[in-house]
């Protein structure tokens, strides 16, 4: 089990990286009481539990509950959990910006300025900054720049095995899916619609997928598209996309885009990849 704590100054971009943690695989929680980990963490190391990495912003909107993070990291380390700390902060003025451009109030303020607020939870969390893993000043950057430094601190193998293949089949008298990155055209091969004793069952059948994988050119195009997709995903991540949505499409999408689908769908999960397969029109 590996988990990140997220936290920092409010207005410091702890959001930001909460969705770029989500988006590579992290299951996420936003303001968790540092004292509920513990049991959250216990329930996602079951045996039957496929939670294996999730991240948690908690920061001083969680009043009185946010003393406990220590004592949290703590219990995290006697469990065997494996985690890092990454505390994000900025200069006063790009606070106050940020604040004021969003018109909310800074949660520490209360009926004093937003200057005053932020002095408050300086102080508050100057201990945790102290044996933070990570620390960043978001006061220069931009979204996509602290979602870039996210992702170098958490990249690597990681990264690609957090990247997520959905695999969809159709048939094209149903219109083309609209979510569809890779629009594959699998009418090229033989229909197993026209052999008797194939024709009222599905890519899902056995003997339906062994029809449509015996020929030549349903080999060949299973070869080039794997080299396509493992060739194209590290340029997706690199462009700060987390997912591909490849559709496969026949006539009716009842065998070949099935079958090509499934096929697709058991090569992926064997390269490590995450796969999540849909028969649309079945």
């Amino acid at each position: 089990m590996q988990a990140v704590i997220v936290t920092g100054l409010s207005g410091a971009g702890k959001t930001q990286a909460i969705i770029c943690l989500e988006d590579m695989g992290y299951y996420c929680i936003d303001n968790m009481p540092p004292a509920l980990i513990k049991n959250f963490i216990g329930l996602a190391m079951r045996e039957k539990s496929r939670t294996e990495r999730a991240a948690f912003v908690m920061d001083v909107r969680g009043g009185e509950f946010f003393s406990d993070i220590e004592s949290c990291l703590a219990d995290l380390r006697n469990m065997g959990v494996s985690y890092k700390l990454v505390f994000l902060e900025a200069s006063d003025e790009a606070l106050i910006r940020r604040f004021n451009e969003t018109r909310r109030a800074h949660p520490l303020s209360g009926s004093f300025s937003t200057g005053i607020g932020i002095q408050k939870e300086r102080e508050a969390l100057e201990g945790i900054r102290g044996i933070a893993d990570f620390i960043i000043d978001t006061s220069n950057m931009k979204s996509m720049r602290l979602r870039e430094e996210i992702k170098q601190i958490f990249a690597g193998a990681d990264e690609v095995a957090g990247f997520t293949v959905n695999i969809e089949s159709f048939g094209f008298k149903n219109g083309i899916p609209l979510d569809a990155d890779m629009v594959l055209d699998v009418r090229f091969i033989p229909n197993p619609y026209y052999v008797a004793t194939l024709k009222k069952l599905t890519g899902n059948n056995k003997k339906v997928r062994q029809y449509v994988m015996k020929f030549p050119e349903s080999k060949s195009f299973v070869k080039k598209v794997d080299e396509l997709v493992n060739d194209m995903i590290p340029c997706f991540i690199r462009e700060g996309k987390h997912h591909l949505n490849i559709a496969f499409g026949c006539t009716g999408g009842q065998h070949r885009s099935v079958a090509m689908a499934n096929e697709f769908s058991e090569m992926f999960n064997a390269q490590g990849k995450r796969t999540i397969a849909e028969h649309r029109d079945i």
